[in-house]
């Protein structure tokens, strides 16, 4: 991974207050974070507003753009909607020989630390707002955007599925009748 100075922020020499930086990815900044290879045509860009106080600085990362995805329910390839914020606070330590663990939504560096370098955060939040299912959104007319065949042919299966099924348990239900019909054993309670 080729580091570059892009995604550096120069905290030492900001006023203090809110600062923003907008930054574009694109298929390259993903590849370089080995990304998973199903995702292509990376297009987003995150709005950072840098808040810098004394101590602390709070980061306000707002991710915006578009992914190509195979659909999980067609397997066709469509543009996928990205979108979300995340918050994270950057605490100032004293000295580098101290090691304090970071908790989830604040990190500690060092006080002599003079640059932050975003990337990894950047990298990390744009996987994040990538939505759990990719289905095809549907079509002005309400109907489906997946692929009609690929629907055609899961309805198909669906439907010896149900066959299958409903076959299997024919023989299965005669045998509930059975055991309504055997006496039930008697317990054994002791008497003392």
């Amino acid at each position: 991974m080729k580091h570059t100075r892009e995604f550096e922020i120069a905290w030492q020499g900001l006023k203090p207050g809110p600062h923003t930086y907008v930054y574009d990815i694109d298929d390259r900044f993903m590849e370089e974070r080995e990304s998973d290879e199903s995702f292509s045509n990376w297009d987003a860009r995150v709005t950072l507003i840098f808040d810098k106080h004394e101590s602390f600085f709070m980061c306000h990362f707002d991710v915006d753009g578009f992914v190509t995805v195979p659909c999980d329910r067609c397997g066709d390839d469509f543009k996928l909607r990205l979108w979300d914020e995340f918050n994270l606070v950057i605490k100032l330590t004293g000295d580098e020989s101290g090691t304090i663990e970071d908790e989830d939504d604040v990190v500690f560096i060092p006080r002599s630390e003079t640059v932050i370098d975003i990337a990894n955060w950047l990298y990390e939040f744009i996987l994040l707002s990538v939505p759990l299912q990719h289905i095809h959104p549907d079509k002005e007319d309400v109907s489906s955007g997946c692929n009609p065949q690929a629907l055609n042919l899961l309805d198909q299966l669906s439907e010896s599925a149900e066959e299958t099924k409903s076959t299997l348990w024919k023989g299965l239900e005669s045998l509930k009748g059975l055991e309504s019909e055997q006496p039930k054993p008697k317990s054994n309670k002791s008497k003392k």
